[in-house]
């Protein structure tokens, strides 16, 4: 999909933004943690296999990665036995406040529907619960797990 030259892409089709996901990613939520890159990159290749999950999108303007989200599992330990999810939403500083997280998001959300899930979840700093809620997740659960996120639904229509 393009949106004023912005196109929205799985990243199989897109292959030489993986590196971009994983420096973003690695940078946002592991390397704070302690996880080496590779440990990312090895995650971020297994979004490149054939089945329908794991995968991401990724959101570009010609050669220039804007951001990505990706579908998943499972996001939290705590939550096994919610699946899958919506995670490692990612959109660079200078094109924040765009739509663009909320395009990716919803990109994310359908292509885990596709799989066949008639739920998706999603968790992030409360911080966040406007953003997810304008976007039509619902607040399934508050101060989840050791991070105290929200825990939010989207289902299929």
């Amino acid at each position: 999909m393009t949106r004023d030259e912005i196109t929205i892409a799985d990243l199989r089709t897109v292959p030489h933004f993986a590196a971009d996901v994983v420096d973003r990613v690695w940078r946002a939520w592991w390397k704070p943690r302690g996880f080496p890159l590779k440990h990312i990159a090895n995650l971020v290749r297994d979004n490149l296999g054939a089945g329908p999950l794991p995968s991401a999108i990724v959101a570009h303007r010609g050669p220039t990665f804007m951001g990505t989200a990706s579908v998943i599992a499972s996001d939290m330990e705590e939550r096994p036995h919610l699946t899958p999810w919506v995670a490692a939403v990612w959109v660079d500083q200078a094109f924040r406040r765009q739509g663009i997280g909320g395009t990716i998001v919803g990109h994310a959300a359908r292509a885990a529907f596709a799989a066949g899930a008639d739920t998706v979840y999603l968790c992030a700093v409360p911080t966040k619960r406007p953003f997810y809620q304008r976007l039509g997740w619902s607040l399934h659960e508050q101060d989840a797990g050791d991070h105290g996120l929200d825990v939010f639904t989207l289902k299929a229509t």
